[in-house]
């Protein structure tokens, strides 16, 4: 099980949000560049990296230090998301060294443009699906879509992604714990890797992860809970190893 560290970027500032409210913030760090180098000095295998301001008004608002992290570590794979709305960013985050990019609302709003992506850029594009009750948001998680969560998904692998993000929007920054069950339904479903995301508080959550890791579900990302130190990083990708062994 792969364990994602989350640096989410708002006005040049790394910070957590609270169900992805954007007047919901708190400020962990004023450098961006500093906090992946902590994550990746306890061990991380990939970092994840969101321009806030970028998924509410589209476009790189924060290109220059999710660059400045990807020359940092040119061989440390990077999956970036945040505003992704055109073909220009894309190739801007890929000729930055980054490995991945995320796609979110436009994908939802225009889903031929997904398929545009992978046919340019394949083995890159990994399509973000945030939800709440089953249904798919969009901008920046302010508005709710009709579409149903599974059936974009399977529309998306049809397209060639390398994986989708599954969060359920209404655990996301509330350590409460993710929504294992709905992962796993959708991880049943696409037969591309499904990385989980929203809710992570704690050591058992990995745990309840690892534990449906064969069901499809490959990596989570974590983030309040590791700002906020209820998980240690390198304990818990130690911990989720040794899991991944005794299968």
């Amino acid at each position: 099980m792969l364990l994602i560290p989350a640096i989410d970027i708002k006005d040049g500032r790394c910070v957590r949000l609270r169900q992805g409210r954007m007047d919901d913030a708190t400020v962990f760090s004023d450098d961006p560049v500093a906090m992946a180098a902590r994550w990746v000095e306890a061990g991380a295998r990939r970092l994840h990296l969101v321009d806030l301001d970028g998924a509410v008004a589209g476009g790189r608002r924060n290109a220059e230090l999710v660059e400045a992290i990807a020359r940092a570590y040119p061989e440390l794979p990077i999956q970036v998301g945040g505003g992704v709305r055109d073909e220009e960013t894309v190739q801007a985050y890929l000729d930055a060294g980054v490995q991945y990019v995320i796609v979110g609302t436009k994908a939802v709003a225009a889903p031929h443009f997904v398929n545009d992506l992978c046919l340019e850029f394949p083995g890159h594009i990994i399509v973000g699906l945030d939800a709440r009750d089953g249904k798919v948001a969009i901008d920046g998680w302010s508005k709710l879509s009709n579409h149903d969560v599974l059936d974009l998904a399977r529309h998306f692998e049809d397209d060639g992604v390398a994986a989708i993000i599954y969060t359920d929007i209404s655990r996301d920054g509330m350590l409460g714990g993710p929504n294992v069950d709905a992962t796993v339904r959708l991880a049943q479903a696409v037969r591309v890797p499904v990385i989980a995301s929203g809710g992570v508080g704690a050591m058992a959550d990995i745990e309840a992860l690892c534990a449906v890791e064969s069901e499809g579900v490959s990596g989570v990302i974590i983030g309040r809970a590791l700002y906020e130190g209820a998980i240690d990083f390198a304990a818990a990708q130690q911990r989720a190893d040794a899991l991944g062994t005794q299968d």
